[in-house]
């Protein structure tokens, strides 16, 4: 019988492929909602596809003067001046049409940094494995033996009622309900620049 040769590229593509698709299913089952009411069921994004972010960046380091944060609704983008000098800009995902953005000047009210959600996330039971994911506590019963698991909305920087800057899922358009999403590091650098008092002023 003849043994069937694998050219070496093709031999490691399929590895990869392999380590891939085994790295995607691994803990898929575990508790680790990104927020993502936005998409109907069964229709969730694979992660590897979104959060590509080519525009946020951060200067600030070193830089002096009071802080503060414009968030502009048009661009999906929130600027970061300190004395009135930009020294970031971060990516986002704001509300969505149905959940916008209240727009406004306001200050940060309130720091957690590690908030979560206390109406979207999962039903996980006692293992902490999935039951029901993508939940809104006020609208999906928790089946029995489920607990419930708020959305990591880490970094969290309120700013008016229950509105706030905090990282999570960036699909490149708005699909929050509300708060202000950003990515992981630019909101842990928005968060260690900011105090409560800061002035954000959100504009359409």
């Amino acid at each position: 019988m003849s043994q069937l040769v694998i050219p070496q590229v093709a031999r490691l593509a399929l590895l990869t492929a392999l380590a891939l698709l085994a790295s995607c299913q691994s803990g898929a089952s575990r508790g680790q909602t990104q927020y993502l009411e936005a998409f109907p069921t069964g229709s969730v994004p694979h992660s590897a596809m979104y959060n590509a972010d080519q525009d946020s960046y951060w200067d600030g380091d070193g830089m002096g003067g009071a802080p503060s944060v414009t968030i502009d609704l048009s661009d999906q983008k929130a600027y970061f001046y300190k004395g009135g000098r930009l020294a970031g800009v971060s990516a986002l995902s704001t509300g969505d049409e149905k959940h916008a953005t209240k727009t406004g000047n306001f200050k940060v009210i309130e720091k957690d940094q590690w908030h979560k959600s206390n109406l979207y996330g999962d039903y996980v039971d006692s293992a902490g494995n999935v039951v029901m994911a993508n939940i809104d506590v006020t609208k999906d019963k928790a089946p029995p033996g489920t607990r419930f698991e708020g959305s990591k909305m880490h970094h969290f920087m309120r700013f008016t009622g229950g509105i706030g800057m905090h990282e999570g899922f960036l699909p490149g358009y708005p699909a929050s309900h509300g708060c202000v999403r950003m990515p992981g590091h630019m909101a842990a650098i928005f968060y260690n620049n900011v105090s409560k008092g800061t002035p954000v002023t959100v504009r359409p």
